[in-house]
């Protein structure tokens, strides 16, 4: 904690980033994924939520950059808190979200986009952490998951 010119204690907070994902099913219940561009990951679409940003808004834009996809949000399925190595530190909101247009194409930050079977999507996620987020959001649980990450060794 530090001190105010008037005296005060400062509470010194956490540097944590927000980040918002979609797990976007179309009309037959397939699962749109990203492949990433940066590290060829497959994952639903998702990114930091921009300061002049709603958490919805932000959901439906990060879907339509990675995917050329049009979502509309149908509820928040879990929230996520991951502590990692070297300052890393993200809070994530995952919404399940429904497509309803657009045209379906890989973006500047990915080099694929596609809808999978849940099946076939839970076995393309490569990061537990990701998957995990993937299956809670097909759960069908009326109230969102909370789950917090701690990467090993994390300060």
């Amino acid at each position: 904690m530090g001190s105010s010119p008037r005296g005060g204690t400062i509470l010194m907070l956490p540097k944590h980033y927000v980040a918002a994902a979609g797990i976007v099913l179309n009309e037959n219940e397939d699962v749109l994924l990203i492949r990433r561009a940066d590290n060829m990951h497959w994952e639903p679409p998702g990114g930091v939520v921009e300061l002049e940003d709603g958490l919805e808004a932000a959901v439906v834009r990060e879907v339509k950059e990675e995917s050329g996809v049009d979502a509309e949000v149908i509820r928040l399925t879990g929230v996520y808190k991951t502590v990692g190595r070297r300052g890393f530190h993200v809070v994530s909101l995952v919404f399940l979200c429904r497509a309803v247009g657009g045209v379906l194409r890989p973006s500047e930050e990915t080099v694929a986009a596609g809808f999978f079977s849940a099946d076939d999507a839970l076995n393309k996620i490569e990061r537990e952490r990701i998957r995990i987020r993937l299956e809670d959001a097909l759960a069908d649980r009326k109230t969102p998951f909370v789950r917090s990450f701690l990467t090993p060794e994390a300060k």
